[in-house]
């Protein structure tokens, strides 16, 4: 499928165009289990841009899932890592060695001079910055591009909405692109942000029905059934305990989360683990539950990560059909904001 004709979305998302390598300038968010080989390369195949996400992976991992990635697509696509993962520099050196153009670093601030080195080595990082402060304090360190997250998205999410991020940020940091996500489900957002300066959008939920997507059919259909406010965040048990919240679709599992905050926190109130070890035993309750939902299809007591605009998915399809229905109703919208119909002054 050929993505349709966009001259008006191109000339508005240029900068995101030229960072990324890509013809669309939509960015595929980085999903444990979902974004790999498959859905990547169909990303950036149909003329997105894909990222793999790295998560919890090992070097090794990472290495066979970017060769397997490489072998499915000769455009350009990213790795995302977190930054608390304790192999981070060797995953690093892994991007290197196979000449990943694009690393975005996520789950908190750069270490110091990692993104240095990632950027004398000839490639492009890019890190999300939670507000305005951080955002300019990112920029003058010399990230290649920032991403701006609301908290409408699905996973770990922020407390502050996509459109009150945009207009704090947007209009504020013009040196560096500036990429929207959160709760982007049409073309119509893609629109209206890349209007507000946005260089490109990052999509994450809009791509999980793709027909590539390796997601297990049940939770394939339990986002086809979900409107936007089964979408809910988690709830943080002990106000002195910071657990960053999650956006999921409710089931089973997430009153099963909060047993499991009091029980780790219970835990460390007596003294039996330290403040570290317990933030890590909570989080490792999402890596494994996501994967018994993603890949094993238990949609009851897995994690169903999904940001708000899964209301907007109704069907199974292709990558390229859902990035060419994006770009119509893009192209579409620009079009009615750049030439509105006249008024009928006789009414």
């Amino acid at each position: 499928m050929s993505i349709p004709a966009h001259p008006r979305l191109r000339a508005l998302t240029g900068r995101g165009l030229e960072l990324l390598g890509c013809e669309v300038a939509v960015m595929c968010g980085a999903m444990s289990w979902v974004s790999e080989r498959h859905l990547v390369s169909a990303i950036s195949n149909a003329g997105g841009f894909g990222v793999i996400a790295c998560g919890a992976m090992t070097p090794d991992l990472l290495r066979a899932e970017i060769e397997a990635t490489a072998a499915l697509t000769k455009k350009p696509f990213g790795v995302n890592l977190i930054v608390m993962h304790p192999e981070l520099d060797a995953l690093v050196d892994v991007c290197l060695e196979h000449e990943i153009g694009h690393i975005v670093l996520a789950g908190g601030l750069p270490p110091r001079g990692l993104p240095q080195r990632i950027r004398e080595a000839g490639r492009k990082v890019i890190a999300f910055a939670p507000n305005l402060a951080i955002g300019r304090r990112l920029a003058r360190s010399g990230m290649d591009a920032l991403v701006i997250e609301g908290m409408e998205a699905g996973g770990h999410i922020g407390p502050v909405s996509t459109s009150v991020l945009a207009q704090e940020i947007l209009p504020e940091i013009g040196d560096v692109p500036v990429i929207v996500a959160g709760g982007i489900g049409h073309g119509e957002a893609v629109a209206a942000y890349a209007a507000m300066g946005a260089a490109a959008v990052q999509m994450g939920t809009a791509f999980v029905c793709a027909e590539e997507s390796i997601a297990h059919e049940n939770f394939k259909r339990a986002f086809i059934r979900a409107s936007a406010r089964d979408a809910v965040t988690s709830v943080q048990i002990d106000p002195d305990f910071k657990v960053i919240p999650v956006r999921a679709l409710a089931n089973a599992a997430t009153e099963t989360f909060a047993r499991t905050q009091r029980m780790v926190i219970e835990r460390f109130r007596r003294g039996e683990t330290s403040q570290e070890e317990a933030s890590l035993a909570i989080e490792h309750f999402w890596a494994g539950a996501l994967r018994r939902a993603v890949i094993d299809g238990d949609v009851e007591n897995g994690s169903l990560m999904a940001g708000q605009s899964v209301g907007f998915v109704r069907e199974i399809k292709p990558a390229a059909a859902i990035i060419a229905d994006i770009v119509t109703r893009a192209e579409t919208a620009l079009e009615r904001i750049q030439n509105p119909p006249p008024v009928d002054r006789d009414r």
